[in-house]
């Protein structure tokens, strides 16, 4: 037999240049896509031996079939080559302390860690924003993560972001099998959109054809050239996969003729090919192959041999080639194909003993790799210790939120038909109480709708599972309008089960959900209320007591602080507190709708500390996401455009995150931005979403149209906006519609049906604990009169005015004392032309540039000196504040017209604006313009 010579890379010439040239133009994102043994981890290999210097480390992380929750392992496996290459810690970034209970090894050059923060979802960010520091320190380097088909959620979200947002010089290579991912066409879990500035491929590997398949063979076996016929059956037998082609080829006695294949006795199936490689093994060697191959994942030295096998096997297992060492003194195969095929030829009776003998090595690692247990446990057919083992490892990840894995566990299970009847219903509800985030529930969703059609499940399980996919859908998923009628069918499930009837109604009483009215909402509240009387189960009770306490928060009933007072916040039980905790969660998002932002604020960390003290994480991500609109109405603007970006990156569900950065888009005048993340506030789907977010974005849209002269759109959005709100009549959600709304009923000529409007919301108001919506009824009454009555108009906007100063919402009080001040001029007062200054100071304090812009153009048609703050004249010197505002919109890609239209100046003045911002920042062309910092 030929000795082999180790292959060439065949057939990848363009594959090859394509991803040499990415990978010299950093930053940049390659997806290396194929079948298994399709080459891509060899094209990977190639295109870093003719690329990398010393000087440009290479960081290789691997994702592993079966794994153990270890949430961003193979990029942590890959930092950890990073040592020898930092800079001092003092010259790190802080943030990157929060690595070192990830990398011990690093932990002497890391700066100290930081306090850990109650929101996991923060503390999610940070970490992610430490490993992007770490990268940027380490300076150009290659990231390669191999086999993404089998990566966690949480390397894939990392990734993800890393992939959005790369440090300069990084280079991002991953390979994965299509067909394996677990989101169909996704491998990074998300639709990715390449940012710009960064090279962005996705290079797909196809099989070899003939000519490229007789390369293969003749290098392998050193020969110039094979027969034609030969060549012919052997791309017919392998269907030109690299992989399989060495391998058959690797076992083959010759190569004299066409039958040469036939009388090798080597059929085309890599098992077969592995067959006859193992056959020409001692049987010590054999028994290590075998072991490793029982094992599936590297493992180290004494594991094989305690499996099977001795060292001396091993040893000539490695010197063979069947099987490879692997960083960190591990030893198995080089392709999971290999491995399949070794452990698909022992025999059932031996693979059941090694599996046995697995289970007992394994059980004496510390802490036990519970994962791996259950799989061994199974294939051994213990299944008493497959449940065990299986249900802790689930158990074990979702502890460590790790939810992805303990999905795939419970799914296993579940799907074994030797799983014993009596434990499908538990491990059903199991699955179904996952709280998952992300793109976790969706698999939860899918998978729990699979077990309720099938027919196993008695009909008190089905109900509490059906009744916990409602609550994951309404919740996580942010799809009332599947979950609601999910719920509603599980009440009927559970009539037998009146306390957890009793939480599904509590839920669907929330208003915020769903398209029904108020009455009907108060309606399940009562009927929650008299089935929890009965019960005997205090979290339920504190369930239900909860969701009455947000009920009346949400609607501003007089008595809700002096319900919100009896929450049982010092109960000995952690269900109970749990509890406590989500409502306190649920209290600072309906006290910041309302107006009470400092009762709110006080509610949010309250509740951020229950949660982090019983262990509930869910609720308190809600008081991080609706900290973000508190912040844009309290005027805390600085920074948190980057907050609400960074929590819209982590999760599927912001609404608030979305509805501030279609807020702020509008305050600057970047109208394409703002129409975008106002409608993923609520505005896709309004009937579907979270309501009072929906509301605010609908008084956006309204806003939007009207700054953009579209009139009639404008009026078509707020009769909509209006019928939605009165349907569900929880009329102290206005706030943030009606004044807008009514602005443009008013200003189409509709006064009539605008006071109407007023008269509605006034009624709807009365009585209610809202100061937001009580200033903005005074806001809308000066619209209404703004256009015929301007002195009842300015002593209206006077009234709103005082009133959002108070609250404090300075944004809003600057807008209504912008129209107080036009109403004024309207009368002939000229005293209000300083106040139009000061309001254009105030704008652009806040960052609203389109605001202020406005107010200064008014100034200039009054005749009186824009106070714009200018900048050094000529030269190169810095950007003035106008210049700097005309770069920010050009580098958005507008248009010299759309500009003058956002910052009311003329073409003509754009024109010249640009023209001295190119000189300035020396470059030629418009396009070159980055956003200035």
């Amino acid at each position: 037999m030929n000795n082999p010579s180790s292959p060439v890379l065949v057939g990848r010439t363009s594959e090859l240049r394509i991803l040499i040239e990415a990978m010299a133009r950093p930053p940049a994102v390659v997806l290396v896509e194929g079948e298994a043994g399709i080459g891509k981890t060899r094209l990977v290999h190639a295109a870093l031996d003719r690329l990398v210097s010393g000087d440009r480390p290479v960081l290789l992380g691997y994702c592993h079939q079966i794994r153990e929750p270890f949430p961003y392992g193979p990029v942590v496996e890959a930092l950890r080559e990073v040592a020898g290459r930092l800079p001092a810690a003092e010259a790190l970034n802080p943030v990157t302390g929060a690595l070192r209970d990830y990398l011990p090894e690093l932990s002497h050059v890391l700066p100290p860690s930081p306090p850990r923060l109650n929101d996991p979802r923060a503390e999610r960010h940070r970490l992610f924003r430490a490993m992007r520091a770490l990268l940027a320190a380490v300076g150009p380097a290659l990231l390669v993560i191999e086999d993404l088909h089998w990566a966690d959620d949480g390397t894939r979200e990392l990734l993800r972001f890393l992939a959005d947002q790369p440090p300069e010089g990084l280079t991002v290579v991953a390979t994965y099998r299509r067909e394996d991912l677990s989101t169909p066409g996704l491998p990074l879990g998300r639709t990715y959109r390449r940012p710009p500035g960064t090279t962005s491929l996705v290079i797909p590997l196809r099989p070899l054809d003939a000519p490229e398949v007789n390369s293969l063979a003749c290098a392998l076996l050193n020969r110039p050239d094979l027969p034609p016929a030969f060549v012919a059956r052997l791309h017919e037998r392998t269907a030109g996969i690299p992989f399989v082609v060495e391998e058959v080829v690797r076992s083959l006695p010759d190569a004299e003729g066409p039958d040469a294949l036939d009388r090798a006795g080597v059929p085309l199936l890599l098992r077969e090919a592995m067959a006859e490689r193992m056959a020409a093994l001692s049987p010590a060697a054999v028994s290590a192959v075998q072991a490793a191959a029982v094992l599936r994942l590297p493992v180290g030295e004494q594991l094989i041999t305690t499996v099977g096998g001795d060292s001396a096997g091993l040893g000539q297992a490695l010197r063979a080639g069947v099987l490879h060492e692997h960083p960190g003194g591990r030893y198995g195969f080089r392709h999971a194909l290999a491995q399949q095929a070794v452990y698909d030829a022992i025999p059932g009776p031996d693979r059941r003993l090694a599996h046995e003998r697995a289970m007992a090595a394994l059980a004496e690692v510390t802490p036990p790799p519970l994962v791996q247990l259950a799989f061994h446990s199974r294939q051994a057919g213990d299944i008493g210790a497959w449940l065990r083992h299986g249900r802790a490892a689930a158990d074990q990840a979702a502890a460590l939120g790790d939810t992805a894995l303990a999905i795939e566990v419970l799914d296993g299970m579940l799907a074994d038909p030797d799983l014993p009847e009596p434990d499908r219903g538990p491990l059903s509800l199991a699955l179904s109480r996952l709280d998952t985030t992300g793109l976790s529930h969706q698999r939860v969703e899918r998978l729990m709708r699979r077990l309720l059609r099938d027919d196993f499940l008695s009909r008190e399980v089905r109900g509490e599972a059906r009744l916990n996919l409602g609550m994951v859908l309404c919740n996580q998923g942010g799809d009332s309008s599947t979950g609601r009628p999910e719920i509603l069918a599980a009440v009927a499930e559970l009539h037998d089960r009146p306390a957890l009837a009793a939480r599904g109604l509590a839920g669907l009483a929330m208003p915020e959900w769903g398209t029904e009215s108020l009455a009907t909402h108060a309606e399940w509240m009562a009927r929650a209320e008299e089935l929890i009387a009965t019960a005997d189960d205090p979290g339920l009770a504190a369930a239900v007591l909860v969701n009455r306490v947000a009920f009346q928060m949400s609607i501003g009933s007089p008595d809700a602080f002096t319900v919100a007072a009896t929450l049982p916040v010092a109960d000995p039980s952690t269900a109970v507190r749990r509890e406590v905790a989500r409502g306190y969660c649920n209290l600072h998002d309906s006290a910041t709708t309302l107006g009470h932002y400092a009762a709110a604020e006080a509610f949010g960390r309250r509740g951020q500390q229950l949660a982090a003290e019983s262990g509930v994480l869910y609720p308190a991500h809600t008081v991080q996401v609706s900290t973000t609109r508190r912040r844009w109405l309290t005027g805390q603007w600085e920074g948190l455009r980057d907050q609400a970006i960074a929590l819209v990156e982590l999760s599927t569900e912001a609404p608030d995150a979305w509805l501030v950065l279609g807020s702020l888009a509008l305050a600057t005048g970047d109208w394409e931005e703002a129409r975008r993340y106002l409608y993923n506030a609520g505005m896709d789907a309004p009937d579907a979403r979270y309501v009072p977010v929906a509301v605010a974005a609908a008084g956006g849209l309204i806003e939007l149209h009207l700054a953009r002269g579209a009139l009639e759109h404008a009026v078509t959005e707020a009769v909509q906006a209006v019928a939605r709100l009165r349907r569900k009549g929880v009329w102290v959600w206005g706030a943030y519609l009606v004044p807008s709304a009514v602005t443009a009923l008013a200003r189409a000529g509709r006064v009539q049906e605008g006071a109407e409007l007023v008269a509605e919301f006034a009624d709807g108001i009365a009585g209610r604990l809202a100061p937001a919506a009580h200033a903005a009824l005074d806001h809308a009454r000066g619209a209404l009169a703004a256009d015929r009555r301007p002195a009842e108009a300015a002593d209206f906007f006077a009234r709103a005015r005082e009133a959002y100063e108070a609250l404090p919402q300075p944004y809003t009080a600057a807008r209504v004392g912008e129209s107080e001040a036009r109403a004024r001029l309207a009368l002939g007062d000229r005293s209000a032309a300083p106040v139009l200054a000061e309001l254009a100071e105030r704008f652009g304090a806040l960052g609203a540039t389109h605001d202020a812009a406005r107010c200064r153009r008014a100034l200039r048609d009054l005749g009186v000196e824009s106070p714009l703050p200018r900048g050094r004249k000529g030269g190169a010197g810095p950007l003035s504040p106008r210049e700097k505002e005309v770069a920010r919109l050009v580098a958005l890609g507008r248009t010299n017209r759309e500009i003058a239209d956002v910052l009311f100046l003329s073409t003509r003045t754009v024109e010249t604006h640009v023209a001295t911002v190119l000189r300035k920042l020396g470059l030629r062309s418009r396009t070159e313009v980055a956003p200035p910092v």
